[in-house]
């Protein structure tokens, strides 16, 4: 249950880092886009990077498999939550622009993730 608990709050600082930063740097979507959307992909791959090494670091084994979990959770956690804020109100936008314009850049989740735990096992083979 602890650990069911601990992946969904890391569910929800995956998705809040970015969000909460893509608040700050708003201004930029409009003036810079593309300069915005490159900040937000850092961004997005800095919290994943931090946030799956913090859950890598207390699992025992299984790295892979672990960071394969996790980064389909915390991917499936941004569709989610992303979901109130993209359907309606100012931010609204159709499903196809959501896809293009944010939704496809999540695919990075699990691919970062992985590679942490390819990374992890490696790292275990070899001091072991």
């Amino acid at each position: 249950m602890r650990t069911v608990a601990r992946e969904l709050g890391l569910a929800v600082a995956a998705w809040l880092a970015p969000f909460a930063a893509s608040i700050f740097l708003f201004p930029l979507k409009q003036s810079s886009p593309p300069l915005f959307d490159s900040l937000m992909g850092v961004l997005l791959a800095g919290s994943t990077v931090l946030l799956g090494c913090a859950y890598l670091r207390r699992t025992a084994g299984r790295f892979v498999v672990c960071g394969a979990r996790i980064g389909l959770i915390w991917m499936a956690a941004n569709w989610v939550l992303d979901a109130p804020m993209f359907s309606a109100g100012p931010m609204a936008m159709g499903l196809g622009q959501y896809v293009a314009d944010i939704g496809l850049a999540y695919l990075m989740i699990p691919v970062i993730t992985i590679g942490l735990g390819v990374a992890a096992q490696r790292g275990a083979v070899h001091a072991g």
